[in-house]
């Protein structure tokens, strides 16, 4: 007879939505278990974002060395990367970040189920050890639905060794030669980016006409002008056709040229993790793509389930499923809130970093939206020549009438972090004129912002005025 525990809420899949929630739950006084097939931290830690990253920090570390004589500093001999204690490093980040979110859900009282969770109606699930086999029946009031996504491999990839998802490279065991990155997207970018660092020959392919089809024009030009520079070659506006896999190399075909690479990278977007939950035992609806609908409040079309996260299609960034997560977890538990998807910042880490955040130009100029534009390039800020990294710029985009700020585009070094402060004053509703009368220290990035917004006024001090007639 399987073994029952009953539970006030319980959460499914240990991502940084579950273990976020859970956490939430727990700190509100409610009995929480929280069940994870995998890794605590989900594909945001174990393979994704954390790993990721850190891969990015070191090719960078390598640029930078290369670059020391930039600086007067002179380095001899050979400089290369060792790709095994890379991956040494990037499992050992893993890893104590693991500990420290198992330490904090202890911290909150949370049990942790380790094993494949099913519906066997909305209030009760079974839950498989994936290593014992042995099977456990959890009772809960409350379900938070956080399992994430996996890659997506369309059935005309081919099936080869040679051909990767996002996962699969990660592990990868040496540093390609040649590398095609299928899809042009956040994680095509970066990638692509990563290994033309570490000396790869890599070649990007994007259907749609221009890289990164979701931000500002402006950034996707400039990113492609960077990519070209480090001698990235770049297909956009057409299709990667008849791909075919031998046992050295992958090759396909772009219009009449073919490309072949050691390696391919597949990135062309996610599917929600949903099959294995059975989910039309609890009587929750998915929708056509099989993601599970939710409101504001993170609540499924069962009155006491939840979902939260890539699961139910909504923007798949790991600051947004941790904010979907509070919310799941504090309806649980007896409040009510709602999260909101209107201001969600996009941090992009290339070569160069791009971060942004609301409307697009082009969005603007396709729904008639008045605006006013500043920018102002790196090329012009003292410290980063200083850092030797002048490439780039902000942008914001204002309304014409009340000057509150729209959009913010930034690219350049460091965008990552500098797009926070544009997450701030559109949250407060600041306008352009506010965000400039701030002072902002000298010298450092984030005068782009405060000269970009000077510059929707044509006020911007480092910036030529144009003449007047």
């Amino acid at each position: 007879m399987n073994e029952s525990r009953k539970y006030d809420v319980c959460v499914i899949g240990a991502g940084p939505g579950g273990y976020v929630a859970a956490i939430q739950a727990g700190r509100s006084g409610a009995k929480t278990v929280l069940i994870e097939k995998d890794f605590l931290g989900g594909t945001c830690l174990n393979w994704g974002c954390i790993p990721t990253k850190t891969l990015i920090a070191s090719a960078e570390a390598l640029s930078l060395a290369r670059n020391a004589g930039e600086f007067g500093i002179n380095i001899t001999g050979d400089i290369t990367p060792d790709w095994q204690k890379i991956q040494q490093r990037k499992n050992d980040i893993v890893q104590k970040l693991r500990t420290g979110i198992n330490g904090l859900l202890k911290n909150a009282g949370i049990e942790i189920l380790k094993g494949t969770a099913k519906f066997n109606s909305n209030t009760t699930l079974s839950v498989s050890s994936n290593e014992t086999k042995e099977s456990v029946i959890v009772e809960s009031k409350k379900i938070i639905i956080a399992t994430g996504s996996k890659p997506a491999m369309p059935g005309f990839i081919p099936k080869s060794p040679r051909v990767l998802d996002s996962t699969a490279i990660l592990d990868i065991k040496e540093i390609p030669k040649s590398l095609i990155v299928l899809g042009g997207g956040v994680m095509g970018c970066e990638f692509a980016s990563l290994f033309a660092e570490l000396g790869t020959e890599v070649a990007i392919v994007e259907m749609m006409p221009e890289l990164l089809p979701e931000q500002d024009f402006e950034i996707s030009k400039q990113i492609t002008r960077e990519f070209k520079k480090r001698k990235i070659q770049v297909f956009t506006g057409k299709s990667l056709e008849n791909i075919n896999s031998s046992d050295d190399f992958v090759s396909g075909w772009i219009g009449e040229k073919e490309i072949k690479a050691q390696y391919m990278l597949v990135s062309i977007g996610r599917l929600p993790v949903t099959e294995s939950l059975e989910i039309e035992n609890a009587g929750i609806l998915i929708d056509e793509k099989k993601f599970i609908p939710v409101n504001f409040r993170c609540e499924t079309n069962v009155p006491n389930i939840y979902a939260i996260g890539d699961v139910t299609g909504r923007i798949q960034l790991a600051h947004m499923v941790s904010t979907m997560g509070i919310c799941a977890a504090k309806n649980a538990t007896g409040k009510t809130v709602e999260f909101s998807d209107k201001l969600v910042p996009e941090c992009i880490f290339t070569y160069t970093e791009i971060g942004s955040i609301g409307l697009t130009q082009q969005y603007c100029e396709k729904n008639n939206i008045d605006v006013k534009i500043g920018k102002f390039p790196f090329s012009a800020l003292g410290k980063a020549m200083a850092i030797n990294e002048t490439a780039g710029f902000c942008k914001i985009i204002a309304d014409k009438t009340t000057d509150k700020v729209l959009g913010v585009h930034i690219i350049g070094a460091h965008a990552t972090d500098l797009i926070s402060e544009a997450v701030m004053a559109m949250s407060l509703g600041a306008t352009t004129k506010e965000i400039g009368k701030a002072i902002h220290p000298h010298p450092t990035l984030g005068e782009a912002i405060m000269e970009a917004a000077h510059a929707v006024h044509e006020e911007s001090i480092h910036m030529p005025m144009l003449k007047r007639q």
